[in-house]
């Protein structure tokens, strides 16, 4: 009786081994269970008469590293993931930058435009200001310059002396007076016929008896090229008198 019970034990005791050798196929699957067994740990079944039965460690050790791998490429991918948004990120912000400078010196550049344009506007008012005083000065210039004198002796007095301090001949109105009532009387047709001048076929004529060659010689520019005529007459005469005597004003005799 007792060798047959021995014999059973270790039948089942072999079957028992075959099942835990099958068994470690499946450990693969229950890894992350498994992970939290020591590295050293050994499973047994119940001891059997024939001796002791073990797991083989180097599987879970692999799954172990396998998931250990994993774990640490995982964790690669995730710092390779947060640094690609952290370079977009910083490209978007560099983007928004450049956008919002450029924004700026394009407002810059408008307000100097403005700036410009209403600098030139303001340049050019100012330009057509100067030319409508210019142009006022003008007509002012020329109303002064359109004076009228009287036809008569006052009126000629009057022109000739305008002429005459326009070209810085000396005399007065009392000096040229003086003298016309003496040599013509006032009258600008007045001539002499019987003098050593009319003699020698150059008579003197006109308000201040002015010869020929003393009247071409000492001409006024702007005035008639004529004896007869009251303010070239006066003028010529002056324009003589200042050249020798000083004045007309310090002649007091034929001249």
């Amino acid at each position: 009786m007792l060798k047959n019970t021995k014999n059973r034990l270790s039948r089942t005791l072999t079957k028992r081994h075959k099942i835990a050798i099958a068994g470690v196929g499946t450990l693969g699957a229950a890894a992350l269970a498994l992970s939290a067994v020591p590295g050293n740990a050994q499973t047994a079944t119940a001891e059997a008469p024939t001796g002791k039965v073990a797991y083989s460690n180097e599987q879970i050790k692999d799954v172990k590293g396998n998931v250990t791998d994993q774990l640490a490429s995982a964790s690669v991918k995730a710092e390779e993931i947060a640094a690609k948004k952290a370079q977009e990120a910083a490209a978007k912000k560099a983007q928004e930058a450049a956008a919002k400078k450029k924004a700026a010196a394009d407002a810059a550049a408008k307000k100097k435009a403005a700036a410009e344009a209403a600098k030139k506007k303001a340049e050019a008012e100012r330009k057509a200001k100067e030319a409508a005083s210019r142009s006022a000065k003008r007509v002012q210039v020329k109303q002064v310059a359109a004076k009228t004198y009287a036809n008569n002796l006052d009126g000629w007095i009057r022109e000739a002396l305008d002429i005459m301090k326009k070209h810085n001949i000396p005399g007065t109105y009392n000096g040229l007076h003086k003298n016309i009532m003496r040599e013509s009387s006032g009258n600008p047709n007045a001539i002499n016929n019987w003098d050593i001048n009319a003699q020698n076929g150059v008579p003197s004529i006109g308000l201040l008896q002015v010869i020929k060659p003393t009247f071409d010689a000492y001409h006024v520019p702007g005035t008639a090229w004529s004896q007869y005529d009251p303010v070239a007459n006066l003028t010529a005469a002056a324009n003589y008198a200042a050249d020798r005597y000083g004045s007309i004003d310090n002649v007091n005799s034929a001249y």
